[in-house]
């Protein structure tokens, strides 16, 4: 690994901290408390150990087998990540190289984990649950084929890997004997149904393939692709197949055939060209796939070289969640190239006022739903960009600054929405080709820049000064922050005039707006109307017919009005209008475009400040809260019926004994039969016993049926409970303290009681897996200052921080800091109601500490005094969907709802920032309560969202490959701008990014940023749609920025919600409302049925509804008063109608209900 002595003193720190409290966890395991004996998260430094601690949880002996050891050897022959690393290493485990298999099939399947979770970086647990099984067939003539089986759980591989596991999987079929699948053309017809059923009928496929891209596919695929059924619906045709297992929709086959081999063949292809032959592959057949595809795609293509609006975002319109501007929509959020230091790997930021406008819907961290250059966002903010034009009730049009505040409540109409900032590494890694900017001030710089090398043949600040008449500091200063740095209209104008360049941004307005005809009203009209000047220089302009005021909207120009009658345009941008618009009459011609005619009349080059506009609407809100499962348990321990309602311990008290599923653990010593891991009686540690349910007696093998670990039984629940305290010194117990109504894994193994009631004192909850966490949404950072995480400058220095970006030693809470690659900023907003992070694993820490000391005789380890002594102490992230964690370092705090890390660290966890969530788990809490034994036994819990294995130092080569896309420089040249005018795609030119510094020094540190913002907590920090205390209250809210926002149509959104939303949650609802169960109100049993005597029949208490009527008539006066208040379609009315009187048919009318409710929109 290459990095400097600092990096490699803050990964000696990490490993260091690792190491003492692996140490200490093991000490407490060895005590016989929980399950393991050992800490059950293995240490993994690199992907070869992160593979084999994920294939561990089925295959435990690939541990110590070699198998990271060979990986090593054979990425130094073909490379780190070479796909040629994945078949070798899966060949030589399915030859039982490493160590022996009871079954070969079962040899050939481990290794084609082992391979594919090498190419998925030994993270996620498609390898586990995704790839499900391995079975030989017959073909027809009598000999073996391979079968491969996948579940849903592929799905996050992603479609490469998806596609490469059947590469693996054809490989090991070759090197063991097998011979390639035959396909009837039965199967093959049943497959391409099956396929087009799924995207149909079940969800969208991200690529829908042609049947004849299908026919081909499945003809020469050399092995069979199958799964488990996931659908309760069947297929609609070919049915009743003698090879296939199910008549049922298997998901699984779907997503590989379609999201994977014909969506990822081009990119597979060109892998496969290369070392194809070479390792006996024979997969030609690619090549001629895609020519059919290629036909197949021309079809439905259009030779446009441009963009058109995509509606594709808004199709999913939630009410609630406002529409921000439709598909390219004038006055929506205009697109600007460039990256701040919480921006990146999908993520993209607004100006704060543009957040504090749209009524505080939108808060760093929430997600936007986009037209472009991807399906979705999270915002962060930025204050060096242009922030939102508005129209105010009093007919003044203004454009807020950063520090200026503004009453909602004032405003009535938004008639631009602000800059949306996007990194080229976003067009770059998501195909997009790159499209027009409006005119920015880092554009006309680099133009600047470009012209005066032209004129002087370098950049000699000095003959700049000297032809423009301003200082030489000014002018260096000019070049060194064009963006803050504002300069007058008289100046703009001389630079342009004097280096040929087009007008200052600042002094353009959205000229682009206007038709030809209102350019030339807007002359006449401006030429016509009351100019003061004063020493020659134009002071303002006063205009009197406000019915040409919309035309100085359009363009976005600041003015004021004045009693209602008179236009007031102040001195900047009078002097510009004066300038480029006023000189002479403009007189209509039919050759010239707006810009042409303004640049000829003005003498100055004009460009288009508008650029392109991106759609977008809220997508999730940003989220920081901790874990819960259903129903809040404090742990993992069974309280039955006897439970009550609220399943609590202190009801089973009451009851006194606990009735539920336990574990058949047995003392050796005693010949007791108990619950726990460790003899109640003679501390001794039990082993499982076995119980066949129908003999009724405790035997491993019986000849009824599969045996299991565990039984229903009945416990004295008082006696354990008062041992348990009475062992832990405990005297006062918390009011409520909750667990489950029964375990779900495989042995029904239970946490100890203790740990329960520890964290019922300290306020916190359990997870499945025995851990607490915290989840937030993910946002990337790459530079931070001392005052914006609330880290004094002298608890930085301890944690390794010595210097500024500039170099220069750090002494001021100001100074901006480069993120180290593990360290995390977490939140500690109180906006929302939901406790801090800072607070959670304040009060984790103090439930470990405590725990150390009680159950396992330890001393405490982290002793902490507030919440600010969880900085510098180390947690584990986790993302949903993975199984791999990844050691992180907590620096500090911010007051928004987001989990800041270093991009490079979202990747390793293999998510990026456009809306996903992350969890932390403090590191003593993972390694003292985690245990695989309590992970349900059911797929996509036995390995999902689980830390299976830890990776303790993170490789820039080892993560998620999308973020070696983002771009990494301090600014950008002036090619990109030209390049987007042309609409080039973003391989057409280069810019350095992670990828260049790759297995350099440069990999952890040195990135820069385009753009500036002076404090990252500046923006809105809590959505308004999570404190609006109603549906009713965000539709309103959700409506009134349809109608205020300019780039937005209000009867679409209307249209939307109610299609989108209202009409499927009726539908919905009323037809579960039909089918409902019942249930008792005291002791929640179940019934499909109410009994006879109409009261329940274990405890008679009152039966109820579980779906009630209001939840079906909730929204249907609001739909209806939408309907009524916004113009949408005829069709719709009469839908809607239609809807009401089903309803009405079910629950009968109750006018005056309907009445109140009704007032929503009148």
């Amino acid at each position: 690994m290459k990095y400097s002595k600092d990096i490699q003193e803050y990964f000696e720190q990490i490993e260091e901290e690792v190491s003492k409290i692996h140490e200490i966890a093991t000490k407490a395991r060895k005590k016989g408390h929980d399950p393991e004996n050992r800490v059950d998260i293995p240490l993994a430094k690199g992907i070869a150990q992160r593979v084999e601690g994920l294939i561990s949880a089925v295959s435990p002996k690939i541990i110590k087998s070699g198998v990271a050891e060979r990986i090593n050897e054979l990425e130094k022959k073909y490379g780190s990540l070479d796909w040629r690393v994945a078949l070798k290493i899966a060949e030589e485990v399915a030859l039982q190289k490493f160590y022996k298999f009871d079954e070969k099939i079962k040899a050939l399947e481990t290794g084609i984990r082992v391979g594919l979770a090498y190419i998925t970086l030994g993270v996620i647990s498609a390898p586990l649950e995704g790839f499900i099984e391995l079975r030989a067939k017959k073909r027809k003539d009598g000999k073996e084929y391979l079968s491969a089986f996948y579940a849903g759980p592929i799905r996050a591989a992603g479609g490469t890997a998806e596609a490469v596991s059947l590469i693996i999987t054809d490989y090991v079929r070759l090197k063991t004997g097998y011979l390639p699948f035959d396909p009837t053309e039965k199967e093959i017809k049943r497959t391409i149904i099956e396929i087009r059923d799924y995207h149909e009928r079940v969800t969208n496929l991200q690529y829908s393939p042609s049947d004849a891209e299908l026919e081909f596919l499945l003809r020469n695929l050399p092995i069979e692709i199958n799964g488990d059924p996931t659908e309760e619906m069947e297929v609609s045709n070919y049915k009743d197949l003698e090879r296939i297992e199910t008549n049922r929709i298997r998901g699984g086959i779907c997503l590989v055939i379609a999201e994977g081999l014909a969506q990822k063949a081009k990119k597979v292809n060109k892998r496969i060209v290369k070392w194809g032959k070479e390792m006996g592959l024979e997969w030609e057949f690619l090549t001629e796939f895609l020519q059919i595809q290629k036909k197949a795609k021309a079809k439905d293509q259009k030779t446009e070289s441009k963009i058109t609006p995509n509606y594709t975002y808004i199709k999913d319109l939630v009410a609630g969640r406002p529409v921000l501007s439709f598909p390219m929509r004038y006055g929506g959020l205009r697109l600007r190239y460039g990256r701040t230091r919480t921006t990146g790997l999908a993520a993209s930021a607004m100006h704060s006022q543009s957040m504090k406008i749209l009524n505080n819907y939108i808060a760093v961290g929430t997600q936007l739903k986009i037209e472009r250059p991807g399906k979705a966002t999270a915002i962060s903010v930025c204050d060096s960009i242009e922030g939102p034009i508005i129209k105010l009730k009093n007919g003044d049009v203004i454009q807020p600054q950063t520090k200026d505040k503004i009453d909602n409540k004032t405003i009535d109409r938004i008639l631009f929405l602000g800059d949306i900032l996007f990194n080229y590494g976003d067009f770059s890694e998501n195909g997009h080709k790159l499209v027009p900017v409006g005119y920015c001030e880092e554009w006309w710089i680099r133009e600047f820049e470009k012209a005066s090398i032209n004129l002087f043949g370098s950049l000699d600040f000095e003959k700049i000064s000297e032809l423009t008449k301003v200082s030489l500091d000014n002018i260096k200063n000019l070049f060194k922050k064009p963006i803050s740095i504002k300069i007058s209209s008289r100046l703009a104008f001389n630079i342009s005039k004097q280096f040929k360049i087009p007008l200052h941004p600042k002094h353009t307005f959205f000229w682009t707006a206007l038709t030809k005809d209102e350019l030339i009203k807007l002359n006449h009209w401006l030429r016509n109307s009351n100019i003061k000047k004063e020493e020659g220089q134009i002071q303002k302009i006063i205009c009197t017919n406000k019915e040409n005021k919309e035309l100085l909207e359009k363009i976005g120009l600041s003015h004021k009005f004045v009693n209602n009658e008179f236009i007031v345009i102040e001195k900047e941008e009078a002097n510009t209008l004066n300038e480029v618009l006023l000189k002479k009459e403009i007189k209509e011609t039919q050759e010239l475009n707006i810009l042409d005619i303004l640049s000829a009349h003005s003498g100055i080059k004009i460009r288009d400040k508008a650029g392109t506009f991106i759609g977008a609407r809220m997508g999730r809100p940003e989220k920081a809260k901790m874990r819960k499962l259903t129903g809040s348990p404090h742990m993992l321990f069974p309280v039955g019926e006897e439970g009550g309602r609220m399943k609590s311990i202190q009801s089973a008290l009451e009851q006194g004994k606990i009735k539920a599923e336990f574990p058949t653990l047995v003392c050796e010593k005693c010949k007791k039969e108990t619950i726990f891991s460790l003899c109640q009686e003679c501390n001794q540690k039990t082993v499982q016993g076995y119980f066949c349910q129908k003999c009724g007696i405790m035997t491993k093998k019986c000849e009824h049926e599969r045996v299991r670990e565990y039984r229903i039984k009945e416990i004295d629940i008082n006696s354990i409970f008062k041992e348990t305290l009475s062992k832990a010194k405990i005297k006062v117990i918390p009011d409520l303290i909750k667990g489950l109504k029964g375990t779900s894994n495989k042995t029904r193994v239970p946490e100890h009681l203790l740990k329960g009631i520890l964290r019922a004192k300290h306020g916190i909850y359990v997870n499945k897996d025995g851990t607490t966490r915290y989840d937030m949404i993910e946002m990337p950072i790459t530079h931070f200052k001392s005052n914006e995480i609330g880290t004094s400058i002298e608890k930085l220095k301890k944690l390794g921080y010595k210097k500024d970006i500039y170099g220069r030693e750090l002494i001021d809470e100001n100074q901006i800091i480069e993120i180290k690659p593990q360290d995390q900023i977490l939140p500690a907003s109180f906006e929302t109601g939901d406790d801090p992070a800072d607070e959670i694993l304040f009060r984790t820490a103090n439930f470990v500490d405590e725990l150390l000391a009680k159950l396992y005789g330890l001393p405490p380890f982290y002793n902490f005094k507030s919440k600010k002594d969880v900085i510098g102490h180390l947690i584990v992230g986790l993302a949903p969907h993975t199984s791999a964690g990844t050691i992180g370092r907590v620096i500090g705090f911010s007051i928004t709802q987001s989990m800041y890390s270093h991009p490079l660290y979202h990747a390793a966890m293999r998510r990026n920032c456009d809306g996903d969530e992350a969890c932390a788990i403090l590191l003593m809490d993972a390694f003292l309560n985690f245990s695989r034994s309590f992970l349900p036994d059911r797929r996509g819990s036995r390995t999902m969202d689980a830390p299976l294995v830890l990776t303790s130092m993170l490789i820039p080569g080892e993560v998620d490959d999308e973020v070696h896309g983002m771009d990494i420089v301090w600014s950008y040249p002036l090619e990109l701008y030209e390049k987007s005018l042309e609409f080039k795609n973003p391989w057409d030119l280069k810019i350095r990014q992670i990828s260049h510094v790759l297995e350099t020094p440069k990999q952890y540190e040195g990135m820069g940023y385009t753009h500036d913002v002076d404090n990252i907590n500046i923006g809105v920090n809590c959505s308004a749609y999570k404190t609006l205390p109603t549906m009713q209250d965000k539709l309103m809210g959700q409506m009134d920025l349809a109608e205020k926002i300019k780039a937005v149509d209000p009867e679409g959104v209307a249209q939307l919600v109610i299609e989108k939303h209202f009409i499927k949650d009726i539908k919905g609802n009323l037809r579960k409302f039909s089918t409902q169960q019942f249930r008792c109100v005291a002791c929640n049993k179940k019934y499909r049925r109410p009994p006879l005597k109409g009261k329940c029949l274990y405890c008679s208490g009152k039966i109820i509804f579980t779906i009630s009527e209001g939840s079906i008539i909730k929204y249907l006066q609001p739909t209806l008063s939408l309907a009524q208040k916004y113009p949408v379609t005829p069709y719709l009315k009469q839908t809607l109608n239609f809807l009401q009187r089903q309803v009405e048919s079910v629950l009968g009318r109750d006018k005056e209900k309907q009445e109140g409710l009704g007032k929503w929109f009148g």
